[in-house]
């Protein structure tokens, strides 16, 4: 085994121990404080529903646990065991090395890599949901999502990876700035289209009935001078008992989305105040500013992609031909794969600077709700229902959270809330 062999496993088995050292001391950071409720939800959280959410807790961490270890085994496999450049001969010598076929090599690794995490998610849904009273689904809605996701996975993005390795064929050494251009673009046109075309394939939108919470709502977006082109209800209870608000689309298409199960957990302040966090997101130009991010991360992985396409060693180390080293289709796929395959395993590292930057934007989102409704009450109530109607893990470990949770902790939004209430 070579130098890059041995790097690319020790950063996965590094990855995964890291992943399970968290989990544990997650577990027990939770279990410590298992026998009581923290001082600061005394009276706020009955104790029936404080142990119910520890438990599901500890049941989501036991099963994370497998689903790692499981997910880094076949990763292992695909990556040392030859399949890759197994298959990525099969499509070349079959319909030849042009931009299609490399495309639907891509497209097929992808989609078998998606096979051995099924038995996961139905788990996930039919049985740790289920036990915990989430899981509003059907086994038919549920294959029914996965055919869909699926088709337009095909439908989309099987024609933009032939975008992609054209590009290659038509810009040369400068393909990957044009890549990312055309990513770029394509990431805008969904932006746009997928409230109109793709989402109500998964769900059913309809207008919020006229009444107090409609011109409640309709008053926060004038008076935060927020365009909205209308108020619309999704029905999220037909899979889960989750509850979430957001609002998509742009200018005068932009729509304000409340899922039903936020409405039936939350009194009329409370959503108003929910929403004007979700406008404090926009006010604060927190959304362009992550889209420039993500941009800029994107631009940079094209980047590195066309500088492993050029590194001999790195390819034959994954047993690829270095014969086929060019700019063609058949050179850059396997640099676009391996790239998909391995990112996690760096950008993990770190999450806890991208979650401190995302933390900080839900601080500045719950300060703006709290001016804007003149207190900060009914935000902190609307906090304290959905962290307690989806069991939330009230108390876990600093590290683990600054890991893998992309908001604070509602005791640390509490604090900021008061702090600032003061």
């Amino acid at each position: 085994m070579n130098i890059i062999l041995w790097l690319t496993s020790g950063l996965i088995l590094a990855r995964l121990a890291a992943e399970l050292w968290l989990a544990a001391v997650n577990r027990r950071h939770v279990l410590a404080h298992a026998g009581e409720i923290p001082p600061a939800f005394r009276g706020s959280i009955d104790e029936s529903a404080y142990q119910k959410s520890v438990s599901y807790t500890l049941a989501r961490g036991r099963f994370g646990d497998i689903e790692e270890i499981w997910s880094t085994a076949i990763l292992l496999i695909v990556l040392f065991s030859g399949i890759l450049p197994w298959a990525l001969q099969l499509f070349a010598h079959g319909p030849g090395p042009s931009a299609w076929a490399m495309a639907a090599f891509l497209f097929t690794a992808g989609f078998a890599m998606t096979l051995p995490g099924l038995p996961f998610d139905w788990f996930s849904q039919f049985r740790l949901e289920e036990k915990f009273g989430f899981n509003t689904a059907t086994p038919k809605i549920w294959w029914l999502d996965r055919l869909k996701g699926g088709l337009l996975a095909a439908a989309l993005g099987y024609p933009l990876l032939v975008l992609i390795l054209k590009i290659v064929e038509w810009t040369g050494a400068w393909w990957w700035w044009w890549a990312w251009a055309a990513l770029l673009a394509f990431q805008f046109l969904m932006l746009v289209l997928a409230p109109v075309l793709i989402l109500p394939l998964f769900n059913q939108f309809t207008p919020l009935p006229e009444g107090s919470l409609r011109e409640r709502l309709l008053g926060l977006a004038q008076r935060t001078r927020f365009r909205a082109r209308s108020i619309q209800l999704m029905d999220g209870s037909k899979r889960s008992r989750h509850s979430n608000a957001f609002f998509t689309g742009f200018g005068r298409f932009r729509k304000i989305v409340l899922f039903d199960t936020l409405i039936q957990q939350l009194s009329e302040p409370e959503l108003e105040a929910v929403l004007a966090h979700e406008i404090g997101h926009y006010r604060k130009k927190h959304i362009p500013k992550m889209l420039a991010f993500s941009a800029a991360s994107s631009l940079a992985g094209f980047y590195l992609i066309s500088l492993l396409a050029r590194q001999e060693g790195f390819y034959r180390a994954f047993g690829f031909q270095p014969s086929a080293f060019s700019l063609q289709p058949s050179a850059i796929a396997p640099a676009l794969l391996l790239f998909g395959l391995l990112a996690g395993t760096v950008t993990f590292w770190f999450s806890p600077l991208i979650h401190w930057w995302s933390r900080r934007y839900e601080y500045q989102a719950d300060a703006f709700a709290a001016r804007t409704m003149n207190e900060a009450q009914s935000l902190i109530g609307a906090l304290r229902k959905l962290n307690e109607k989806n069991l939330s893990n009230l108390t876990p470990h600093p590290l683990y959270s600054g890991f893998y949770y992309s908001h604070p902790t509602l005791l640390e939004r509490e604090q900021a809330l008061a702090g600032k209430s003061n």
